[in-house]
């Protein structure tokens, strides 16, 4: 395998070179694809501004999706000012902004798709300035710019007046006196992450819709649009984006304006409550999102095992171990030989199959494991995915949440825990490998890939608390057995809180609450003499031997 592309480290996108506006010849051709529901009075607006774009016109085409045909609203129909390819296609299944931007996507004939609402009135060089970043990498996600603006003025300008107006830089006229609303929680984000050049992996957050581009074969390798979503389908298909290795690039000479507010901007707060459950479900990104104590579609971490020829006891140990942790939003996965268990007569004690149908029968039933005959190909469904070489190693009750917490805290792709025996636990971050994937070259190393675009670092099994499994602390529930007592003497008072418990500093609701930043990190090859986690301790004081023990609990 070789790769040509660019290598971007996290979200540095700052290293890539594109030539000014006006001064390049592009290949690439675009499909400009346009949800509309109800939007007859700005589409012809819309409309003259793209038929003046700088980007040749040859190279581009416009895919209209009319998403309100299907549910009583007049048809759209293509104004006389237009792009010179533009077409109109009907939503014949399904409705909604996601589902209408697939249907466009997947019509589409570019190689690069151009999401563009219909109340989206765009300068000359919109498409130019994002098309530009396509040319030099293909996993690059150009963010637009906008402005929010009372559309108003335009409605007394005829769109032959508009389109002459894009096409002499004047547009802005019209707006001259009025208030030009910035995204403010978007900008804010953008000023203190130096245009997400610092953000690192939460840059996917930055993905609100609107203006936006990407490869056709970046957004099919994703998974495209969740059609299943009515709002927040934008910041959705940022997740599945970043997931993929996307980097995501802000462009503010890629400028247009707004012909409106929009929802989240009338009615903020219902919007949010409404977001809040449909991408909390989906998305483990957004983790101020989820609460304690309840299962989601889809986990933070992925542990994956195989059972394959392990013994029964050290399996169950370390599996139990791992449910067991601080940090409840995962799931495990064991590779195992599960449709051999059949149900022939022997002695159940000599069944030959005996460890693999006890593995089997212990977590059957539970919802958070699920028994696989081989790891599925492609993707890692989770943010983060933990591949145990063996079973013979267990984490202690809060180390996997503290491993998760250090890899967050870093930006860091790769995480390594180095067993006495020589095996090894790893953590991957699904995004640093799917962009790995796509850059690494023939002969190369993929941890040393993924160190290069996002960092990796080894811990030794003791720093962190991985411990022999049949040392680590596994509690029961609590038995029920012995003589009736008084109600009043049965009940435990000591677990009865006095108050309802406070909000603590990690419960915040607000739809922007800000990523944690990589503190300045040193090159992996010397960075041992400062990990950024807890000291090794002394093997040999009888101090040292009572923190271990205790710290296998």
């Amino acid at each position: 395998m070789t790769s040509s592309q660019p290598r971007v480290r996290r979200n540095e996108w700052g290293s890539l070179l594109v030539p000014p506006l006006g001064q390049w010849e592009p290949h690439l051709s675009v499909s400009l694809v346009m949800p509309a529901y109800g939007a007859h009075q700005t589409l012809p607006y819309v409309l003259a501004g793209l038929a003046v774009q700088s980007y040749p016109s040859h190279l581009m085409e416009l895919i209209v999706v009319d998403d309100g045909a299907n549910a009583g609203q007049p048809p759209l129909e293509l104004p006389e000012v237009r792009p010179d390819n533009a077409r109109i296609i009907r939503v014949e299944q399904g409705w909604g902004r996601a589902n209408a931007c697939h249907t466009g996507a997947i019509a589409a004939e570019g190689d690069v798709i151009h999401w563009l609402d219909a109340d989206m009135l765009p300068e000359r060089e919109h498409v130019e300035a994002q098309l530009r970043w396509h040319h030099e990498i293909d996993y690059g996600v150009v963010l637009g710019h906008k402005w929010f603006v009372d559309p108003q003025p335009l409605y007394d300008v005829t769109p032959a007046g508009v389109r002459d107006a894009v096409a002499e830089g004047r547009l802005g006229d019209y707006f001259v006196g009025q208030e030009k609303d910035l995204h403010d929680w978007v900008e804010r984000w953008y000023a203190r992450f130096d245009d997400l050049r610092t953000i690192g992996p939460r840059a996917l957050r930055m993905h609100v819709g609107a203006t936006a581009s990407l490869t056709r074969d970046l957004y099919l390798s994703s998974g495209g649009m969740d059609t299943s979503l009515r709002l927040g389908e934008d910041i959705a298909l940022g997740y599945r984006l970043g997931e993929a290795g996307a980097v995501f690039i802000p462009d503010r000479e890629a400028k247009s304006w707004h012909l409106g507010r929009t929802n989240v901007m009338k009615r903020r707060d219902e919007v949010n409550d409404y977001n809040d459950v449909f991408l909390s479900d989906r998305l483990p990104e957004l983790r101020n999102k989820r609460r304690a104590g309840r299962l989601y579609s889809v986990p933070y971490l992925e542990v994956v095992l195989d059972t394959r020829g392990l013994d029964f006891h050290p399996v169950i140990a370390t599996v139990d171990a791992v449910l067991n942790s601080t940090l409840p939003d995962l799931g495990v996965v064991l590779v195992g030989p599960w449709s051999q268990l059949g149900d022939e007569r022997c002695n159940p004690l000599d069944d030959p199959m005996l460890d693999t149908r006890l593995v089997y029968e212990s977590y059957v039933g539970d919802p958070r494991v699920h028994l696989v005959e081989e790891l599925p190909e492609g993707r890692c469904a989770a943010m983060f995915r933990m591949t145990l070489e063996n079973a013979d190693w267990a984490p202690t009750h809060k180390t996997v949440a503290r491993l998760l917490n250090n890899l967050e805290r870093s930006h860091h792709g790769l995480r390594l825990v180095r067993m006495p025996d020589g095996s090894v636990a790893r953590i991957e971050r699904t995004a640093a490998m799917a962009r790995a994937h796509r850059v690494i070259k023939s002969g190369e190393f993929l941890d040393d890939v993924l160190d290069e675009l996002f960092g990796a670092f080894t811990f030794e099994a003791a720093e962190v608390g991985f411990w022999p499994c049949q040392e680590v602390h596994r509690p029961r529930l609590q038995g029920t057995a012995g003589k009736a007592e008084d109600p009043r003497a049965a009940w435990d008072y000591d677990d009865v809180p006095l108050a309802p418990g406070a909000p603590d500093g990690n419960d915040r609701e607000d739809d922007e609450a800000e990523p944690a930043e990589a503190p300045a990190a040193k090159p992996a090859a010397t960075a041992s003499a400062t990990a950024p986690g807890p000291r090794s301790r002394p093997t040999g004081s009888l101090g040292a031997r009572l923190a271990s023990l205790l710290g296998r609990r």
